[in-house]
Order: C-alpha cells, then sequence, then structure tokens
C-alpha cells in the first residue's frame, strides 16, 4: 500500500480525529472510507454523463464509427 500524504486544517483535523473517536476507529481509517465513497460516487456520475453524452452525440459517433 502506497502512502499518501493529505496536508488537513486544524478544524478538518480535529473533525477527522472527533469522528473517529466516536466511531471507535482511526483517522486513517475513516479519511481511507471517505477516499473510496468519494471515488465511487465520481467514478458513477462521470460514467453516467459519458452515457448520456454518447447518447446525445449517437448519430455523430455512428458515422465516426465509434
Amino acid at each position: 500500500m502506497d502512502n499518501l500524504i493529505i496536508p488537513l486544517d486544524g478544524g478538518d483535523r480535529a473533525q477527522l480525529a472527533d469522528l473517529a473517536d466516536a466511531t471507535g476507529r482511526a483517522p486513517e481509517d475513516v479519511a481511507r472510507e471517505a477516499v473510496r465513497r468519494y471515488l465511487r460516487d465520481e467514478r458513477a456520475r462521470v460514467g453516467d454523463e459519458a452515457a448520456r453524452l454518447a447518447q446525445r452525440h449517437d448519430a455523430l459517433l455512428k458515422r465516426l464509427g465509434r
């Protein structure tokens, strides 16, 4: 596993620590879960947008042989 350093301001760091403490997890685990959720949601959003654009431009894409 590669490490990634993300600078957080004091308020964000405190909220992360509070949430981790409240859920009995390490701050790193909470942050990792948040990143994974964000990536999943963004991947779905981008995929939906790509599908929408492909549908909108279907005739052009067919003419281009794609």
